[in-house]
């Protein structure tokens, strides 16, 4: 049973308040999560809002998908379960970029060997 909601297209001002009061007009409002940039602590336009159950939630979707916001057409859907992505390695970051030696090869940065 899918109970958690993906909400697009918020206002960078929306906050867990405002998504959590809308929300409860059609059910009851387990949590709401809205997601913020971990260095600047503003928010990315997007939440997650999980609701107490299925038709509470399809209900919400079916209320809220398209309908304005704070200026803005809200986009509701549920959401997709989490990826699972494998542990990073260190060097990970070198292998999709360009190796020691090609940055040496592209000229850029540094001194030059002649």
């Amino acid at each position: 049973m899918e109970k958690k909601l993906y909400v697009g297209n918020l206002s960078y001002t929306t906050s867990e308040e405002q998504l959590f009061d809308l929300f409860s007009q059609v059910g009851t409002v387990s949590s709401v999560e809205l997601i913020k940039d971990r260095v600047t602590g503003s928010s990315k336009g997007f939440a997650f809002i999980e609701m107490s159950t299925q038709v509470e939630a399809e209900t919400a979707i079916s209320k809220f998908n398209d309908q304005p916001l704070e200026g803005r057409n809200l986009k509701v859907s549920l959401a997709r379960p989490k990826e699972e992505h494998p542990p990073r390695r260190f060097d990970d970051a070198r292998r999709g970029g360009y190796s020691d030696r090609n940055r040496r090869d592209r000229g850029g940065g540094g001194q030059r060997r002649y």
